[in-house]
């Protein structure tokens, strides 16, 4: 009953469409800004990066808060059950995200929530959440394209993990498979956000970071 009532509230949670609501704060409809998505950078063309930062920081909380509150009620050594419904949270807040509630089922595109879970599912997703980040970074300021470093990112994060359960001595697959299961579906949930992203990275019009640039169409982590 608790973790029923827990996915609830991370779902409802992450539904919370924050750079929309301080877009609105300032007589802004964020819909009619740029790209029309609802995320920081979309914020940051209306309002400027330091809103923008405040709206990245919430979105990260969005997921991180939940699964916070879930390690506490499963303990140091969950098992594979607890794990799942650890991961569930998780997913809930993401998919609160992405599909939120109170604005019809529209959203971002989930990195920076995605991102909260990896720090609050502690300790097994710091590293490949620490190694993401960094190959998000330098993906960024070698081509230049955040959609693009949010995939590479994202496909990252399970590989990493896996590598790091080879690794440690007492981390076994046949105990945290379900983690390994939400790796790969979290990030598979990201990539299929950034359709449009993909498809104007092709087309040669997504808009790169570090220049000036009058297009609508850039993203970033949301």
């Amino acid at each position: 009953m608790k973790f029923a009532i827990l996915i609830i509230f991370a779902y409802l949670l992450g539904s919370i469409p924050f750079g929309l609501i301080i877009a609105r704060l300032h007589h802004i409809d964020l819909f009619k800004v740029g790209s029309g998505n609802i995320g920081a950078t979309n914020l940051s063309r209306a309002l400027g990066k330091k809103w923008a930062y405040l709206c990245f920081l919430l979105d990260v909380l969005k997921g991180a808060v939940p699964v916070i509150i879930a390690s506490n009620l499963i303990g140091t050594q969950p098992s594979p059950p607890d794990l799942f419904l650890w991961l569930t949270v998780g997913i809930a807040a993401v998919l609160g995200h992405v599909f939120s509630i109170y604005i019809k089922f529209k959203g971002g595109k989930g990195v920076a929530t995605s991102f909260g879970i990896a720090v609050g599912i502690y300790p097994y997703f710091i590293i490949p959440a620490a190694a993401a980040f960094a190959i998000w970074a330098c993906a960024v300021l070698i081509w230049r394209y955040i959609s693009l470093a949010s995939i590479i990112a994202s496909i990252s994060f399970p590989l990493t993990l896996i590598i790091t359960i080879a690794v440690k001595q007492n981390w076994h697959f046949s105990q945290l498979w379900p983690l390994l299961s939400a790796a790969i579906l979290i990030p598979m949930m990201v990539i299929a956000r950034h359709r449009s992203n993909i498809k104007r990275i092709l087309d040669g019009t997504e808009s790169k970071v570090f220049q000036k640039t009058t297009s609508p169409n850039h993203e970033t982590p949301d």
